[in-house]
């Protein structure tokens, strides 16, 4: 099995970015991994990207990007240059599909949910409109032939990481839905590519995307960036905090306790009596602090306090 580790030239810039979806507030899993990215890239003297992932319409909360931007703020957050928008970028993601389609790496998909049930399809899509020529045009969905075996990942905290780790997951994925939105996984490769991402620091509950997210960028001819994978915050029950199971907002009115907390979830073990500093004398220690070597290799972590 090769290992694949796409490390940019000694002399590329170093760019991280943060890429909310606007489905609802900020919550402490989203601090450990905006806080974890943050400061990997301010220790390398790179740019913080902000980019807001709202290529999910049905999926936008109204006034929730109004309320991200705010907390990050509040907190002591500030990314280089505009706020990036997925929703403005879909002819990018068109001219991608396009490409992926030219060059053989995409196949159109009739299957349902339905069918993929009455099939026992459960697990990895089984492949069964690979083979079927379907015309690429049509209200069907497009999957990308995931070429496995697929090379190890070099991760920065969960070190070498093999895909059959996750071959639950593995299989070919839609890139195009058939109701012609976009998916998730062609929109992160390609603006990642777009904005040259050199290091992509995030929850390790995307690391099976990873695999994929590359994947597509190699099929599209770009380098892919380099991964590290932060513990996910679990609350008491197990299950990760999420907007989707409702997890507590972060309260912008207290930001350094929160902060405080973060960066002990992340290793850091910051002093006593840090949580009553100001927002700029914790910030001015955790720059200087820093080092992901600290992050506990692990997927997921409970949350002490408020939080689990």
């Amino acid at each position: 099995m090769t290992t694949q580790n796409s490390t940019p030239p000694s002399n590329s810039p170093y760019i991280g970015r943060f890429a909310p979806t606007p489905s609802g507030a900020l919550h402490f899993g989203s601090l450990v991994a905006a806080l974890s990215s943050f400061l990997e890239v301010r220790v390398h003297k790179g740019q913080w990207l902000l980019r807001i992932d709202d290529i999910d319409a049905p999926r936008v909360v109204p006034g929730a990007v109004d309320e991200i931007l705010a907390a990050l703020e509040r907190f002591g957050f500030a990314w280089d240059g505009a706020v990036r928008f997925q929703s403005q970028c879909m002819e990018r993601y068109g001219a991608a599909v396009e490409v992926l389609g030219r060059d053989g790496f995409v196949f159109a998909c009739t299957c349902t949910r339905r069918l993929l049930a009455e099939r026992g399809n459960h697990g990895p899509y089984d492949g069964f409109c690979r083979g079927h020529g379907h015309a690429l045009q049509g209200a069907h969905s497009l999957r990308f032939s995931l070429p496995l075996p697929l090379p190890e990942l070099c991760d920065g905290v969960q070190g070498v990481v093999a895909w059959e780790q996750w071959r639950a997951e593995m299989g070919d994925f839609v890139v195009r839905r058939g109701d012609g939105f976009y998916a998730y996984h062609l929109a992160c490769a390609v603006d990642d590519a777009h904005e040259g991402i050199t290091h992509v620091v995030r929850g390790s509950d995307l690391l099976p995307s990873s695999f994929q997210q590359r994947a597509l960028m190699e099929a599209l001819g770009s380098a892919a960036p380099v991964y590290a994978h932060v513990p996910v915050a679990l609350a008491r029950d197990g299950q990760k905090l999420s907007k989707h199971n409702q997890s507590r907002p972060l309260d912008p009115r207290h930001p350094v306790p929160e902060l405080v907390q973060a960066l002990a979830f992340l290793g850091q073990c910051p002093p006593a009596g840090l949580e009553r500093a100001s927002v700029q004398t914790l910030w001015q220690w955790a720059l200087e602090c820093w080092d992901l070597a600290r992050v506990p290799r692990a997927m997921g972590m409970p949350v002490s306090g408020l939080h689990g």
